[in-house]
């Protein structure tokens, strides 16, 4: 199907726009933006020579972050099978964890998760929305921890600042419940639910969907499957919200061990949306403003945004393109629209219309 003529105007808009409101953004973390005072429209918070020369002081702290946000990877991997239907190799789920981390934090359109199932779909022979529902078990899983961790952290030593973050986080533990119940909902009777439409004869696209999408949530059929999995996403949690902790300690927050789960949730919720056209502004902006209300200096906080940008990008994005390269994947079939993308949603179109056999 051939795309309106204005369909590429439109599509540059975007982009453009992306990249302005990335570059604000920012900008953000080392500039005052003075739009409704009067004085100079843009003034630096610091000098940027100074925080230049100062950079170097900060690997006290920005090494092990890059460590414990490289760990976040292999204890992925260790969780993915928690919600897998048949055992993987743990060689196999690491490279496809690492792939879709390399997707989601160099390319556009945040389609990391989409890909490693994909991917796994097509080597393990394991549906692809059987895939991508034991990936979207593992990130609600991944959620509910973070919200736990978030909650703790109101009896550290910023239990008075964090008073201003309870509403928020309320609707943050509503929206989580509420996932978990539909998600247990959704494995216990959406095959139930496909053989209803079969017996009646009824919409046999959304019966087959629906055979699929147990099949994937099958971790949640059982508590103690459930409960499992939840133990194994506590390491791909705490070890980044340790790591922003650290580097808070690092650049001077008293108890910023307590405040870096609460930056994280920041930057989750923030970032997570695929398609969003300035997520990396978002990560700078969040992480530099929470960073300053926590009482560190406008210089330090940009050093906090900037270098553990750095340490993520460094860790997960290497690491991910090795293991593109052992693996033989060429990286213009990762970007969006590339020819793994297209075929992943033709994979989804024909799953919706294949039938799928209940489990023994």
């Amino acid at each position: 199907m051939r795309r309106p003529a204005g369909w590429a105007y439109l599509k540059a808009l975007l982009v453009l726009l992306g990249v302005v409101l990335t570059v604000l953004l920012i900008s953000s973390a080392f500039f005052k933006w003075n739009l409704f005072r009067e004085g100079p429209l843009v003034s630096p918070r610091f000098s940027l020579r100074k925080f230049v020369r100062a950079l170097p002081g900060h690997l006290h702290w920005f090494i092990p972050f890059l460590l414990l946000s490289a760990s976040i990877l292999p204890a992925r991997a260790v969780q993915w099978q928690t919600t897998l239907s048949k055992p993987v190799p743990f060689r196999e789920r690491y490279h496809l964890v690492a792939i879709g981390a390399f997707t989601h934090n160099a390319l556009p359109g945040k389609l990391g998760d989409f890909i490693r199932s994909f991917l796994l779909s097509r080597t393990q022979r394991i549906p692809f929305l059987q895939a991508l529902g034991s990936v979207a078990v593992c990130k609600l899983l991944e959620f509910a921890v973070l919200m736990g961790l978030v909650a703790l952290s109101f009896a550290g030593p910023f239990g008075a600042t964090m008073s201003h973050f309870a509403g928020p986080l309320r609707i943050a533990v509503g929206v989580c419940v509420g996932l978990v119940v539909l998600v247990v909902l959704l494995a216990h009777y959406s095959l139930p639910l496909a053989r209803l439409l079969e017996r009646k004869k009824k919409l046999p696209r959304l019966q087959h969907l629906l055979g699929h999408i147990s099949e994937g949530l099958g971790t949640a059929r059982s508590f103690r499957g459930m409960a499992k999995a939840l133990v194994f996403s506590i390491p791909s949690v705490l070890a980044p919200a340790l790591a922003y902790g650290l580097a808070l300690r690092g650049i001077g927050v008293r108890g910023g061990l307590f405040a870096g789960t609460v930056v994280l949730g920041a930057i989750a919720l923030g970032q997570s949306l695929p398609g969003i056209p300035a997520g990396m502004g978002i990560y700078y902006f969040v992480t530099s403003w929470a960073a300053r209300n926590l009482g560190a200096s406008a210089e330090d906080a940009a050093a906090f945004s900037t270098l553990t940008h750095l340490g993520t990008v460094l860790s997960q994005v290497l690491l991910g393109a090795l293991s593109v390269r052992l693996r033989g994947i060429r990286i213009k079939d990762l970007r969006k629209g590339g020819s793994l993308a297209r075929e992943a949603a033709s994979h989804v179109a024909h799953e919706a219309v294949e039938p799928v056999h209940a489990p023994s």
